[in-house]
């Protein structure tokens, strides 16, 4: 293992952070007509999945919500994203005269809701739009005329307060060649506004709700050791991480309350504040593990964050050089007064994790086999999030595939 010659934090830094409008509580999809209003919103649309589309529970409070303003419901997303659901997106919005696009379930849907609102703005063909995303891995993102979107998040990964997108495009849609992923970033991408109601979390299956958990929860332990993290995002991570543990430990114990989801989405609102910023994101190795074992395996991206975020703390925890704020951590989780602090962070963390349900070991899930570990390890150090890990860490490939062994 080698390290730079520093491991401190820079102490100067620049916050330029222009978030969505945070709605929050219990109910408070009631009142999604006035939200509108307060913004000159007239008719929205909203997106969707067809499960969230057909589950009454789900989509009649946010119909009832939005009231006359409320101009269709596109409930054509799928995990994957395709460029071409945003495509027929886009032709829905024209026709229903929207002028809003509501985001409504997971962060698929909100991907995709992006999208809608890049090809509305820009008018280019389909074809042009697929031959530029297959050449770049990216879509420009016009300079005015984004559609505004309203995320009403349902599970919990924590990526409402954020101005990225990822999208995939297939052959099967006669637009690229060949299957492609990528990813848009733009200031204007962040949310007109944010709603976060327990009770329509709270609908959202318990499977469904751990795996996501563990993405939103890996944000907040990102964020206080991230090379680009500041006093700011600091306290927000801090506090949520502690709300977030709490909530998600009583979620484990099998309390389903709305007390419950209203803390766990209060640290979720948390975690992610601040984070996603023009040019900066705190989402560090964790999240390029999960990119490098998910890219091409059916493994959930949450099971993978799951499985790998005790090793890699371990692995950080071990490096010579680097401080991965096991301290801060350890406050964050409630371990503050334990004598090691790096062992009980990951001792924490691993309590959490099993309380949830989540797979523990890569050889339970649909991942990579041994054999594959070298061509991962090579695409983990390559992710663009690697750049945000812990000063003083320089990983190699043979450290990465170290971790993912112990992840076997």
């Amino acid at each position: 293992m080698t390290a730079s010659d520093s491991s401190d934090r820079d102490p100067a830094f620049r916050f330029e952070y222009e978030p969505a409008t945070v709605r929050f509580g219990t109910g408070c999809v009631d009142d999604l007509e006035g939200e509108l209003e307060a913004q000159g919103l007239e008719r929205a649309l909203i997106v969707c999945g067809s499960t969230v589309g057909s589950t009454p529970d789900v989509i009649e409070p946010v119909r009832t919500g939005l009231g006359d303003r409320l101009a269709g419901v596109f409930d054509e997303t799928t995990t994957t994203k395709r460029l071409a659901t945003a495509i027929d997106g886009r032709e829905r919005l024209r026709m229903d005269d929207a002028d809003v696009l509501v985001s409504l379930g997971g962060g698929s849907s909100l991907d995709v809701a992006k999208v809608i609102s890049i090809l509305a703005a820009s008018d280019r063909a389909a074809q042009e739009v697929a031959t530029e995303f297959a050449e770049t891995g990216t879509i420009t993102v016009p300079d005015e005329g984004l559609i505004p979107i309203v995320a009403i998040p349902t599970t919990l990964a924590g990526a409402d307060l954020s101005m990225v997108a990822g999208i995939t495009a297939s052959p099967e849609s006669g637009l690229v060649d060949e299957e492609i992923g990528g990813g848009i970033s733009d200031p204007g991408l962040m949310p007109a506004a944010a709603v976060y109601d327990p009770e329509l979390v709270a609908t959202t299956p318990a499977s469904i709700l751990a795996g996501s958990a563990m993405n939103g929860f890996d944000k907040g332990i990102e964020t206080l050791y991230a090379r680009n993290a500041t006093p700011i995002t600091d306290a927000t991570a801090r506090h949520g991480l502690e709300t977030l543990q709490n909530g998600l430990r009583a979620f484990g114990d099998g309390k389903r309350d709305i007390g419950t989801f209203e803390t766990i989405l209060e640290g979720v609102v948390l975690v992610q504040y601040g984070i996603s910023r023009p040019g900066k994101t705190t989402a560090s190795i964790v999240h390029a593990f999960g990119h490098g074992l998910t890219r091409t395996d059916d493994v959930q991206q949450g099971a993978a964050h799951a499985i790998v975020v005790p090793h890699v703390l371990e692995y950080l925890f071990e490096s010579d050089g680097v401080d991965a704020q096991a301290g801060m951590l350890a406050d964050a989780l409630g371990v503050g007064d334990a004598a090691n602090h790096e062992a009980a962070v990951v001792e924490a963390v691993t309590e959490i994790r099993d309380a949830l349900g989540l797979p523990s070991r890569l050889r339970d899930v649909d991942g990579p086999e041994p054999e594959a570990f070298t061509a991962v390890a090579e695409a983990i150090l390559n992710d663009a999030f690697m750049a945000n890990a812990p000063p003083g860490l320089e990983p190699t490939v043979d450290e990465i595939e170290g971790v993912l062994e112990r992840a076997w």
